[in-house]
């Protein structure tokens, strides 16, 4: 069970959300600097997490599209911020993955600079989707990011991946630890949610939130 009765998002909810992620879904643009994010325009979210959590993967879960965000069980493969149109009132944003990535140390340090310049100016930014490997939990470098999000004011919420892999009699122990964690930071939303893209575990419900969150701005 990935949420409890309280977070459970309505039909109605779940309906939106289904529908927000049926419709077109196109890739639009790459940013490896700065200097080349597009124009801001709409409503944007983001995925933020770790090298290899499962960011990709989670988008073409989304999206019902297997090949919309490149995958791959390399460590850093996302190299950029990967900007997605989804229909006419949203744009996703997949990260580069912070933590160990097989590439030069520089380029690395090169990610980290975009990915903390983008998070702090882009007016337009709704929410980052923080993902979590549900396997390990919250490590210091998550914490990290919660930590400049928060003293950035950029709300976000947490997102727990490979929850396929987790015994049911975990995912309970699992969940509150993470809301324990999440309980005193003022810009964490409070629902986290347990996902699985090989399993669509969850994915309705985080469409869902997204919905929520359109709806909330008035989109």
């Amino acid at each position: 069970m990935n949420l409890s009765d309280t977070d459970a998002p309505s039909p109605d909810l779940l309906e939106a959300g289904r529908l927000l992620f049926a419709g077109s879904a196109d890739f639009t643009a790459a940013a490896p600097a700065l200097g080349a994010l597009p124009a801001m325009e709409g409503v944007e979210i983001a995925f933020a997490g770790r090298s290899n959590v499962g960011k990709s993967s989670l988008v073409n879960a989304l999206t019902g599209r297997n090949t919309l965000a490149r995958t791959s069980h390399t460590p850093g493969r996302t190299q950029q911020l990967n900007f997605f149109r989804i229909g006419s009132r949203l744009t996703l944003v997949d990260m580069p993955g912070y933590g160990y990535a097989a590439v030069e140390k520089a380029k690395v340090e090169a990610w980290t600079k975009l990915v903390h310049a983008y998070l702090k100016g882009r007016a337009n930014l709704a929410r980052v989707f923080v993902l979590v490997d549900s396997r390990h939990g919250l490590k210091g470098i998550d914490t990290d990011l919660l930590d400049g999000l928060d003293k950035a004011a950029v709300s976000y919420q947490l997102v727990l991946t490979k929850g396929d892999a987790l015994k049911k009699s975990e995912v309970e122990a699992r969940i509150a630890g993470i809301k324990a964690a999440l309980a005193k930071r003022p810009a964490a939303y409070p629902e986290v949610l347990l996902t699985s893209s090989r399993t669509d575990l969850g994915v309705p419900e985080l469409r869902a939130s997204v919905a929520r969150l359109l709806a909330e701005r008035g989109v």
